[in-house]
């Protein structure tokens, strides 16, 4: 348990602190999604991403017993690996994100990558390139990296051999590719921080957030010292969650009673 943990580093009414510190905390906390949707800029008036969107398509999924978790990119980050392409089949159907499926517009689905990536994809046996949005998850079929739409595939002259091996480029998001020289940016706000404890020592405060560093391989314990009550106070955060869906769903998992989100 979480205040055990605090008193064994010595801390005396930290229980009633922990809650006072984490009030007033959460009083200034406003979620950060946008209250509209962001429309597709070809002037279609299609929408591209919305607040729930956001939130849902962020969050870990589970497909044939593994997990994936969609990660964090920025601008100019590469990758590479086998391309394939979806149809007819799923014309008309949804995609992950709400959207429904047209084969012929320039889009694609990544298992992992934040919807509305915007990505250049070169097919790397005939140096032809096409961009493409993200909008749905897959594929889940050995080591391919991404599904292309049938018409960004067959302007790569991939449709008649099924799969070919291609480069990754992310080049924007939210449906936007980024000017040129633009610098390198992640897609998702890395400010949702999670706190686990609040100590009145630092001593303590810091040899708490030393137990805690690298959790899951990924969360990682700081501390930040402030003021209450007229008197210092040093609080112990999580930091490493990708989104405010990511945070709350590990705050569910309940491994610190009382936590809660907080923003940098």
């Amino acid at each position: 348990m979480l205040f055990q943990k605090i008193s064994a580093y010595g801390c005396c009414s930290l229980l009633c602190l922990f809650f006072l510190v984490g009030c007033a905390s959460k009083s200034s906390y406003s979620p950060s999604y946008r209250s509209g949707a962001t429309m597709a800029p070809d002037g279609s008036g299609k929408i591209i991403d919305t607040p729930n969107m956001h939130r849902a398509t962020m969050r870990p999924y589970t497909i044939d017993g593994k997990t994936y978790t969609p990660t964090m990119v920025s601008v100019g980050d590469y990758f590479s690996g086998v391309a394939s392409w979806y149809g007819k089949d799923f014309h008309g159907k949804k995609t992950s994100n709400g959207e429904v499926y047209n084969m012929y517009d320039m889009t694609a689905a990544h298992k992992t990558l934040p919807m509305n990536t915007m990505l250049k994809v070169t097919n790397l046996k005939n140096s032809k390139s096409v961009v493409v949005r993200v909008n749905d998850r897959g594929p889940f079929v050995g080591t391919r990296v991404i599904d292309l739409s049938y018409t960004a595939a067959t302007r790569l002259e991939l449709v008649a051999h099924g799969t070919g091996p291609v480069g990754l480029e992310v080049i924007g998001f939210a449906g936007v590719v980024a000017p040129a020289g633009a610098p390198k940016q992640s897609v998702v706000e890395t400010d949702y921080l999670i706190q686990i404890g609040a100590f009145r020592n630092k001593a303590g405060a810091t040899r708490f957030a030393q137990s805690n560093m690298n959790i899951n391989n990924r969360y990682n314990a700081i501390v930040k010292e402030g003021t209450f009550e007229n008197e210092p106070i040093y609080r112990v955060w999580l930091k490493g969650f990708a989104s405010e869906a990511e945070a709350s769903d590990f705050i569910a998992k309940g491994l610190f009673k009382g936590s809660f989100i907080v923003r940098e």
